[in-house]
Protein backbone atom coordinates (compact mmCIF):
# COMPACT_ATOMS: atom_id res chain seq x y z
CA UNK A 1 0.00 0.00 0.00
CA UNK A 2 1.34 3.57 -1.00
CA UNK A 3 1.79 7.01 0.39
CA UNK A 4 -1.92 8.76 1.01
CA UNK A 5 -2.59 12.11 0.35
CA UNK A 6 -6.44 14.07 -0.14
CA UNK A 7 -8.29 14.70 -3.52
CA UNK A 8 -7.32 17.91 -5.25
CA UNK A 9 -9.25 20.64 -6.67
CA UNK A 10 -9.68 20.51 -10.20
CA UNK A 11 -7.27 23.61 -11.25
CA UNK A 12 -4.71 21.24 -9.90
CA UNK A 13 -4.91 18.72 -11.74
CA UNK A 14 -2.62 18.62 -14.80
CA UNK A 15 -4.31 19.08 -18.32
CA UNK A 16 -3.43 16.24 -19.87
CA UNK A 17 -5.87 14.05 -17.54
CA UNK A 18 -7.69 16.40 -16.50
CA UNK A 19 -8.79 17.44 -20.33
CA UNK A 20 -10.24 13.82 -21.66
CA UNK A 21 -11.79 13.16 -18.14
CA UNK A 22 -13.59 17.10 -18.20
CA UNK A 23 -14.71 16.74 -21.66
CA UNK A 24 -17.04 13.97 -21.65
CA UNK A 25 -20.43 14.13 -23.26
CA UNK A 26 -23.74 15.17 -21.08
CA UNK A 27 -24.57 12.71 -18.96
CA UNK A 28 -27.41 11.59 -15.94
CA UNK A 29 -24.72 10.10 -13.94
CA UNK A 30 -21.02 9.00 -14.49
CA UNK A 31 -20.18 5.53 -12.48
CA UNK A 32 -16.06 5.11 -12.19
CA UNK A 33 -14.98 1.40 -11.77
CA UNK A 34 -12.70 0.88 -9.03
CA UNK A 35 -10.25 -1.60 -8.53
CA UNK A 36 -8.65 0.39 -5.79
CA UNK A 37 -5.47 0.28 -7.84
CA UNK A 38 -3.86 3.19 -9.04
CA UNK A 39 -5.10 4.08 -12.56
CA UNK A 40 -8.97 3.79 -11.25
CA UNK A 41 -8.34 5.60 -7.83
CA UNK A 42 -6.76 8.55 -9.96
CA UNK A 43 -9.23 8.49 -12.29
CA UNK A 44 -11.62 8.62 -9.25
CA UNK A 45 -10.11 11.59 -8.15
CA UNK A 46 -10.17 13.57 -11.06
CA UNK A 47 -13.71 12.67 -11.99
CA UNK A 48 -15.11 14.05 -8.75
CA UNK A 49 -12.97 16.63 -8.50
CA UNK A 50 -14.75 17.95 -12.39
CA UNK A 51 -18.53 16.09 -12.10
CA UNK A 52 -21.00 16.48 -9.87
CA UNK A 53 -23.14 13.07 -9.87
CA UNK A 54 -20.18 10.72 -9.82
CA UNK A 55 -20.74 7.17 -7.99
CA UNK A 56 -17.65 4.62 -7.78
CA UNK A 57 -18.43 0.97 -8.10
CA UNK A 58 -16.49 -1.58 -7.28
CA UNK A 59 -16.28 -5.04 -8.34
CA UNK A 60 -15.52 -7.66 -5.49
CA UNK A 61 -13.60 -11.03 -7.30
CA UNK A 62 -13.14 -12.50 -4.11
CA UNK A 63 -10.28 -14.54 -6.00
CA UNK A 64 -7.11 -12.50 -3.87
CA UNK A 65 -5.89 -12.99 -0.84
CA UNK A 66 -6.30 -8.88 0.18
CA UNK A 67 -9.75 -8.81 -1.91
CA UNK A 68 -11.50 -8.10 1.80
CA UNK A 69 -8.51 -5.50 1.85
CA UNK A 70 -9.07 -3.87 -1.20
CA UNK A 71 -12.84 -3.38 -0.59
CA UNK A 72 -11.82 -1.91 3.11
CA UNK A 73 -9.49 0.70 1.08
CA UNK A 74 -12.42 1.22 -1.89
CA UNK A 75 -14.91 2.05 1.13
CA UNK A 76 -12.51 4.31 2.70
CA UNK A 77 -11.37 6.06 -0.34
CA UNK A 78 -14.88 6.97 -1.19
CA UNK A 79 -15.79 7.86 2.49
CA UNK A 80 -13.37 10.11 2.24
CA UNK A 81 -13.75 11.82 -0.89
CA UNK A 82 -17.63 12.19 -0.16
CA UNK A 83 -18.40 10.09 -3.28
CA UNK A 84 -21.32 7.23 -2.85
CA UNK A 85 -19.90 3.60 -3.43
CA UNK A 86 -21.85 0.54 -4.85
CA UNK A 87 -20.25 -2.68 -3.75
CA UNK A 88 -20.87 -5.94 -5.69
CA UNK A 89 -19.46 -8.78 -4.85
CA UNK A 90 -19.71 -12.04 -7.39
CA UNK A 91 -18.76 -15.26 -7.81
CA UNK A 92 -16.23 -15.97 -11.45
CA UNK A 93 -17.42 -19.33 -12.68
CA UNK A 94 -14.17 -20.87 -14.03
CA UNK A 95 -15.57 -24.11 -15.26
CA UNK A 96 -16.18 -22.87 -18.96
CA UNK A 97 -12.81 -20.72 -19.60
CA UNK A 98 -9.81 -19.24 -17.87
CA UNK A 99 -9.64 -17.29 -14.58
CA UNK A 100 -9.01 -13.94 -16.80
CA UNK A 101 -12.02 -14.08 -19.23
CA UNK A 102 -14.44 -15.70 -16.31
CA UNK A 103 -13.66 -12.20 -13.97
CA UNK A 104 -14.04 -10.33 -17.37
CA UNK A 105 -17.57 -11.32 -17.69
CA UNK A 106 -18.64 -11.32 -14.27
CA UNK A 107 -17.77 -7.93 -14.13
CA UNK A 108 -18.78 -7.07 -16.87
CA UNK A 109 -22.38 -8.49 -16.22
CA UNK A 110 -22.90 -6.54 -13.35
CA UNK A 111 -21.70 -3.15 -15.57
CA UNK A 112 -24.43 -3.47 -17.81
CA UNK A 113 -27.24 -4.42 -14.89
CA UNK A 114 -25.81 -0.83 -13.03
CA UNK A 115 -26.01 1.06 -16.16
CA UNK A 116 -29.47 2.91 -16.55
CA UNK A 117 -29.86 5.05 -19.48
CA UNK A 118 -27.82 8.43 -20.67
CA UNK A 119 -25.09 6.55 -17.62
CA UNK A 120 -21.58 7.12 -18.57
CA UNK A 121 -18.95 4.31 -16.82
CA UNK A 122 -15.39 5.51 -16.79
CA UNK A 123 -12.33 3.12 -16.89
CA UNK A 124 -9.09 3.85 -15.83
CA UNK A 125 -7.53 1.91 -19.15
CA UNK A 126 -4.51 3.83 -20.46
CA UNK A 127 -1.58 3.34 -23.36
CA UNK A 128 0.07 0.53 -21.73
CA UNK A 129 -2.87 -1.24 -21.67
CA UNK A 130 -3.77 -0.56 -24.81
CA UNK A 131 -0.47 -1.60 -26.83
CA UNK A 132 -0.47 -4.83 -24.59
CA UNK A 133 -3.96 -5.80 -25.57
CA UNK A 134 -3.01 -5.25 -29.20
CA UNK A 135 0.13 -7.29 -28.82
CA UNK A 136 -2.12 -9.94 -26.82
CA UNK A 137 -4.53 -10.51 -29.55
CA UNK A 138 -1.91 -10.23 -32.63
CA UNK A 139 -0.15 -13.37 -30.68
CA UNK A 140 -3.27 -14.88 -30.36
CA UNK A 141 -4.36 -14.73 -34.11
CA UNK A 142 -7.03 -12.04 -34.72
CA UNK A 143 -8.22 -9.62 -37.15
CA UNK A 144 -8.69 -5.72 -37.69
CA UNK A 145 -10.90 -6.43 -35.06
CA UNK A 146 -8.85 -7.20 -32.89
CA UNK A 147 -6.00 -5.14 -33.92
CA UNK A 148 -7.94 -2.13 -33.04
CA UNK A 149 -7.30 -2.61 -29.38
CA UNK A 150 -10.05 -1.51 -26.75
CA UNK A 151 -12.71 1.76 -28.28
CA UNK A 152 -12.33 4.49 -26.48
CA UNK A 153 -16.23 4.58 -26.20
CA UNK A 154 -19.18 1.81 -27.13
CA UNK A 155 -22.07 1.83 -25.38
CA UNK A 156 -22.78 -0.98 -22.71
CA UNK A 157 -25.93 -2.02 -21.12
CA UNK A 158 -28.66 0.96 -21.19
CA UNK A 159 -25.55 3.25 -20.81
CA UNK A 160 -21.80 4.30 -22.12
CA UNK A 161 -18.61 2.76 -21.89
CA UNK A 162 -15.58 5.53 -21.65
CA UNK A 163 -12.12 5.11 -21.54
CA UNK A 164 -10.68 8.64 -21.39
CA UNK A 165 -7.04 7.59 -20.81
CA UNK A 166 -5.95 5.63 -23.71
CA UNK A 167 -3.87 8.19 -24.76
CA UNK A 168 -1.86 8.61 -21.59
CA UNK A 169 0.93 6.30 -20.20
CA UNK A 170 1.15 4.41 -17.47
CA UNK A 171 4.60 5.96 -15.95
CA UNK A 172 2.81 9.40 -16.77
CA UNK A 173 -0.23 8.53 -14.23
CA UNK A 174 2.65 6.93 -11.82
CA UNK A 175 4.19 10.32 -11.57
CA UNK A 176 1.00 12.06 -10.84
CA UNK A 177 -0.46 10.15 -8.05
CA UNK A 178 3.19 9.74 -6.67
CA UNK A 179 3.15 13.88 -6.76
CA UNK A 180 -0.09 13.67 -4.90
CA UNK A 181 1.07 11.28 -2.51
CA UNK A 182 -1.68 9.37 -3.35
CA UNK A 183 -2.66 5.43 -1.62
CA UNK A 184 -3.51 2.53 -3.46
CA UNK A 185 -3.49 -1.42 -3.39
CA UNK A 186 -1.87 -3.28 -5.51
CA UNK A 187 -3.42 -6.67 -7.00
CA UNK A 188 -0.68 -9.41 -5.83
CA UNK A 189 -1.79 -11.07 -9.14
CA UNK A 190 -0.51 -8.32 -11.14
CA UNK A 191 3.43 -9.47 -10.47
CA UNK A 192 2.81 -13.10 -11.26
CA UNK A 193 3.82 -13.81 -15.27
CA UNK A 194 1.42 -17.16 -15.29
CA UNK A 195 -0.57 -15.17 -16.52
CA UNK A 196 -0.22 -13.91 -20.17
CA UNK A 197 -1.15 -10.12 -19.96
CA UNK A 198 1.19 -10.06 -17.08
CA UNK A 199 4.20 -11.97 -19.20
CA UNK A 200 3.84 -9.43 -21.90
CA UNK A 201 3.84 -6.66 -19.50
CA UNK A 202 6.81 -7.13 -17.32
CA UNK A 203 9.02 -9.64 -19.69
CA UNK A 204 8.11 -8.30 -23.38
CA UNK A 205 7.17 -4.51 -23.36
CA UNK A 206 10.07 -3.32 -21.08
CA UNK A 207 12.81 -4.62 -24.22
CA UNK A 208 10.57 -2.99 -26.55
CA UNK A 209 10.26 0.66 -24.87
CA UNK A 210 13.74 0.66 -24.75
CA UNK A 211 14.64 0.07 -28.07
CA UNK A 212 11.64 1.90 -29.53
CA UNK A 213 10.93 4.84 -27.48
CA UNK A 214 8.24 5.71 -29.31
CA UNK A 215 5.87 2.03 -29.08
CA UNK A 216 3.05 3.32 -27.29
CA UNK A 217 2.78 6.36 -29.89
CA UNK A 218 2.81 3.80 -32.69
CA UNK A 219 0.78 0.69 -31.82
CA UNK A 220 -1.99 3.51 -30.81
CA UNK A 221 -1.81 4.37 -34.44
CA UNK A 222 -1.69 1.08 -35.20
CA UNK A 223 -4.85 0.64 -33.38
CA UNK A 224 -6.96 3.47 -34.62
CA UNK A 225 -5.79 2.50 -38.38
CA UNK A 226 -7.43 -0.93 -37.49
CA UNK A 227 -10.51 0.41 -36.10
CA UNK A 228 -10.93 3.01 -38.73
CA UNK A 229 -10.51 -0.40 -41.64
CA UNK A 230 -12.94 -2.56 -39.69
CA UNK A 231 -15.47 0.41 -39.85
CA UNK A 232 -15.26 0.58 -43.31
CA UNK A 233 -15.66 -3.31 -43.61
CA UNK A 234 -18.84 -2.81 -41.66
CA UNK A 235 -20.09 -0.17 -43.51
CA UNK A 236 -19.05 -2.40 -46.92
CA UNK A 237 -21.05 -5.45 -45.15
CA UNK A 238 -23.77 -3.15 -44.69
CA UNK A 239 -24.40 -1.93 -48.32
CA UNK A 240 -24.01 -5.54 -49.63
CA UNK A 241 -26.57 -6.54 -47.20
CA UNK A 242 -29.03 -4.55 -48.88
CA UNK A 243 -28.23 -6.74 -52.27
CA UNK A 244 -27.62 -9.93 -50.92
CA UNK A 245 -29.68 -10.05 -47.36
CA UNK A 246 -33.41 -10.68 -47.58
CA UNK A 247 -36.61 -9.64 -45.43
CA UNK A 248 -36.04 -12.77 -43.17
CA UNK A 249 -32.59 -11.88 -41.95
CA UNK A 250 -31.24 -15.10 -44.65
CA UNK A 251 -29.09 -14.42 -47.72
CA UNK A 252 -29.32 -15.06 -50.90
CA UNK A 253 -27.60 -17.57 -52.21
CA UNK A 254 -27.12 -16.00 -55.83
CA UNK A 255 -26.33 -12.85 -54.90
CA UNK A 256 -23.56 -14.07 -51.79
CA UNK A 257 -21.34 -16.31 -54.66
CA UNK A 258 -21.20 -12.86 -56.91
CA UNK A 259 -18.90 -12.08 -54.34
CA UNK A 260 -15.48 -12.09 -54.24
CA UNK A 261 -14.12 -14.28 -51.61
CA UNK A 262 -12.94 -11.64 -49.70
CA UNK A 263 -16.46 -10.11 -49.52
CA UNK A 264 -18.19 -13.26 -48.85
CA UNK A 265 -15.81 -13.60 -45.36
CA UNK A 266 -16.21 -10.01 -44.48
CA UNK A 267 -20.40 -10.03 -45.07
CA UNK A 268 -20.70 -13.46 -43.12
CA UNK A 269 -18.80 -12.42 -40.07
CA UNK A 270 -21.13 -9.09 -40.44
CA UNK A 271 -23.92 -11.35 -40.24
CA UNK A 272 -22.96 -13.36 -37.91
CA UNK A 273 -21.49 -10.72 -35.62
CA UNK A 274 -25.00 -8.61 -36.04
CA UNK A 275 -26.65 -10.96 -34.65
CA UNK A 276 -24.66 -11.24 -31.51
CA UNK A 277 -23.45 -14.74 -32.17
CA UNK A 278 -19.77 -15.15 -31.74
CA UNK A 279 -17.49 -15.28 -35.30
CA UNK A 280 -16.11 -18.72 -35.64
CA UNK A 281 -12.63 -18.99 -35.58
CA UNK A 282 -11.89 -20.80 -39.12
CA UNK A 283 -8.40 -21.57 -40.83
CA UNK A 284 -10.08 -21.14 -43.95
CA UNK A 285 -13.40 -19.59 -44.36
CA UNK A 286 -13.39 -19.49 -48.17
CA UNK A 287 -13.07 -23.18 -48.06
CA UNK A 288 -16.47 -23.59 -46.15
CA UNK A 289 -18.14 -20.81 -47.61
CA UNK A 290 -17.23 -22.58 -50.67
CA UNK A 291 -18.81 -25.88 -49.53
CA UNK A 292 -22.09 -23.59 -48.46
CA UNK A 293 -22.04 -22.15 -52.09
CA UNK A 294 -21.41 -25.02 -54.64
CA UNK A 295 -22.86 -28.08 -52.33
CA UNK A 296 -25.39 -29.96 -54.69
CA UNK A 297 -29.20 -29.72 -54.15
CA UNK A 298 -29.41 -33.45 -52.22
CA UNK A 299 -26.41 -32.37 -49.84
CA UNK A 300 -26.90 -30.43 -46.22
CA UNK A 301 -23.89 -28.33 -45.65
CA UNK A 302 -22.90 -26.97 -42.22
CA UNK A 303 -20.71 -23.99 -40.42
CA UNK A 304 -20.55 -25.08 -37.38
CA UNK A 305 -20.32 -22.07 -34.47
CA UNK A 306 -20.85 -21.90 -30.66
CA UNK A 307 -24.55 -21.67 -30.19
CA UNK A 308 -25.47 -22.09 -33.70
CA UNK A 309 -25.32 -22.86 -37.39
CA UNK A 310 -25.18 -21.74 -41.15
CA UNK A 311 -27.30 -23.98 -42.76
CA UNK A 312 -28.19 -24.03 -46.72
CA UNK A 313 -31.19 -24.69 -47.76
CA UNK A 314 -32.70 -24.38 -51.56
CA UNK A 315 -31.72 -20.80 -52.89
CA UNK A 316 -30.92 -19.45 -49.08
CA UNK A 317 -28.11 -19.47 -46.27
CA UNK A 318 -29.94 -19.67 -42.48
CA UNK A 319 -28.51 -18.63 -39.41
CA UNK A 320 -29.65 -21.19 -36.94
CA UNK A 321 -29.34 -20.66 -33.64
CA UNK A 322 -29.27 -24.33 -31.70
CA UNK A 323 -32.94 -25.55 -30.77
CA UNK A 324 -33.37 -27.03 -27.38
CA UNK A 325 -37.06 -29.19 -27.25
CA UNK A 326 -38.71 -31.34 -24.84
CA UNK A 327 -38.32 -35.29 -25.75
CA UNK A 328 -41.80 -36.01 -24.78
CA UNK A 329 -45.53 -34.61 -25.71
CA UNK A 330 -46.44 -31.64 -22.88
CA UNK A 331 -49.77 -30.68 -22.53
CA UNK A 332 -50.56 -26.76 -22.59
CA UNK A 333 -52.37 -25.56 -19.70
CA UNK A 334 -54.72 -22.81 -19.94
CA UNK A 335 -52.97 -19.03 -19.43
CA UNK A 336 -49.56 -21.00 -18.71
CA UNK A 337 -46.76 -19.89 -21.27
CA UNK A 338 -44.78 -23.04 -22.60
CA UNK A 339 -41.12 -22.85 -24.11
CA UNK A 340 -40.72 -25.34 -26.82
CA UNK A 341 -37.07 -24.68 -28.83
CA UNK A 342 -37.49 -21.50 -30.80
CA UNK A 343 -41.06 -20.47 -29.76
CA UNK A 344 -43.83 -19.92 -27.11
CA UNK A 345 -47.31 -20.66 -26.69
CA UNK A 346 -50.19 -19.94 -24.80
CA UNK A 347 -54.05 -20.59 -24.58
CA UNK A 348 -56.40 -18.17 -23.34
CA UNK A 349 -59.79 -17.44 -23.08
CA UNK A 350 -61.73 -15.39 -25.82
CA UNK A 351 -63.18 -12.35 -23.34
CA UNK A 352 -66.47 -12.38 -25.83
CA UNK A 353 -66.77 -15.85 -26.15
CA UNK A 354 -69.96 -17.23 -24.65
CA UNK A 355 -68.16 -21.06 -23.87
CA UNK A 356 -65.38 -19.12 -21.96
CA UNK A 357 -66.73 -20.46 -18.63
CA UNK A 358 -66.52 -24.04 -20.55
CA UNK A 359 -63.47 -26.32 -18.69
CA UNK A 360 -60.19 -25.45 -21.29
CA UNK A 361 -60.01 -27.91 -23.87
CA UNK A 362 -56.98 -30.65 -23.64
CA UNK A 363 -54.47 -29.34 -26.08
CA UNK A 364 -51.52 -31.29 -26.63
CA UNK A 365 -47.80 -30.30 -28.03
CA UNK A 366 -45.65 -32.46 -30.22
CA UNK A 367 -43.03 -32.96 -32.70
CA UNK A 368 -43.13 -34.90 -35.91
CA UNK A 369 -42.79 -38.83 -35.70
CA UNK A 370 -43.61 -39.06 -39.56
CA UNK A 371 -46.75 -40.43 -41.30
CA UNK A 372 -49.23 -37.25 -39.73
CA UNK A 373 -51.62 -35.57 -41.57
CA UNK A 374 -53.42 -32.33 -41.32
CA UNK A 375 -56.78 -31.28 -42.22
CA UNK A 376 -56.43 -27.81 -42.85
CA UNK A 377 -59.98 -27.42 -43.80
CA UNK A 378 -63.39 -28.98 -42.64
CA UNK A 379 -64.99 -29.47 -46.74
CA UNK A 380 -61.52 -30.58 -47.41
CA UNK A 381 -59.34 -33.82 -47.24
CA UNK A 382 -56.58 -34.34 -44.78
CA UNK A 383 -52.72 -33.57 -46.28
CA UNK A 384 -49.86 -35.22 -45.31
CA UNK A 385 -47.82 -33.17 -43.15
CA UNK A 386 -44.33 -34.04 -44.60
CA UNK A 387 -45.77 -32.36 -48.85
CA UNK A 388 -47.31 -29.74 -46.85
CA UNK A 389 -44.29 -28.34 -44.90
CA UNK A 390 -42.07 -29.29 -48.46
CA UNK A 391 -45.15 -26.98 -50.20
CA UNK A 392 -43.77 -24.36 -47.45
CA UNK A 393 -40.60 -24.27 -48.55
CA UNK A 394 -39.87 -24.94 -44.26
CA UNK A 395 -35.84 -26.05 -43.69
CA UNK A 396 -35.35 -29.79 -42.68
CA UNK A 397 -33.73 -28.66 -39.50
CA UNK A 398 -37.01 -25.99 -38.51
CA UNK A 399 -39.32 -29.49 -39.23
CA UNK A 400 -37.88 -31.66 -36.59
CA UNK A 401 -38.03 -28.74 -33.82
CA UNK A 402 -41.96 -27.15 -34.86
CA UNK A 403 -44.17 -27.89 -32.51
CA UNK A 404 -47.51 -29.67 -33.26
CA UNK A 405 -50.70 -28.57 -31.55
CA UNK A 406 -53.26 -30.77 -31.32
CA UNK A 407 -56.76 -31.23 -28.98
CA UNK A 408 -57.71 -33.98 -27.51
CA UNK A 409 -61.09 -34.99 -27.44
CA UNK A 410 -63.33 -37.71 -26.64
CA UNK A 411 -60.79 -40.16 -27.55
CA UNK A 412 -59.64 -38.60 -30.96
CA UNK A 413 -56.91 -36.32 -31.72
CA UNK A 414 -56.84 -33.66 -34.40
CA UNK A 415 -54.48 -31.05 -35.09
CA UNK A 416 -54.93 -27.34 -34.72
CA UNK A 417 -51.40 -25.75 -35.19
CA UNK A 418 -48.46 -26.75 -37.11
CA UNK A 419 -46.00 -23.70 -35.05
CA UNK A 420 -46.56 -20.36 -36.05
CA UNK A 421 -47.08 -21.17 -39.72
CA UNK A 422 -50.90 -22.45 -39.30
CA UNK A 423 -53.73 -22.30 -36.68
CA UNK A 424 -57.30 -23.34 -37.26
CA UNK A 425 -59.70 -21.05 -37.33
CA UNK A 426 -61.33 -22.69 -34.13
CA UNK A 427 -58.64 -21.25 -32.27
CA UNK A 428 -58.01 -17.86 -34.20
CA UNK A 429 -59.18 -15.37 -36.24
CA UNK A 430 -62.75 -13.33 -35.64
CA UNK A 431 -64.41 -16.36 -34.25
CA UNK A 432 -63.03 -18.41 -31.93
CA UNK A 433 -65.00 -20.91 -32.43
CA UNK A 434 -63.45 -22.73 -29.77
CA UNK A 435 -64.11 -20.02 -27.17
CA UNK A 436 -60.23 -20.16 -26.65
CA UNK A 437 -56.97 -18.32 -27.91
CA UNK A 438 -54.15 -20.21 -29.59
CA UNK A 439 -50.81 -17.87 -29.46
CA UNK A 440 -47.65 -19.24 -31.03
CA UNK A 441 -45.11 -16.64 -31.76
CA UNK A 442 -40.99 -17.10 -32.98
CA UNK A 443 -38.64 -16.06 -30.49
CA UNK A 444 -36.62 -14.93 -33.65
CA UNK A 445 -36.77 -14.75 -37.99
Amino acid sequence: MMAGGNAARRDSWPDDLLGPVQNLPASHRIWVALSGGLDSSLLLRIAAAVHPAVTALHINHQLQANHQETERHCRAVCEQLAIPLEVRRVSVDVASGGIEDAARAARYQVFREMLAADDLLLMAHHADDQAETVLFRMLRGTGLKGLAGMPASRPLGFGHLYRPWLGVSRARLHQVASERNMEWVEDPSNQSETHDRNFLRHSIMPGLKRRWPGLLKRMAHTARACAESEILNQRLAELQWQTCGDAQGRIRLAEFAALAPLERRNLARWWIARNNLPVPALSDWDAVLGQLIEAGPDRTPMLPGAGFQVRRYRDHLYLVPECQCPGEPRVLAAGKKMRWGWWTLQLLPEPTSPQQEQVPPEIRVSTRQGGERVKFSADRPSKALKTWLQEKAVPPWERAALPLVSEVSQGREEYIAIGDLWCSDRYSGGAHAAGWRLIVERDFD
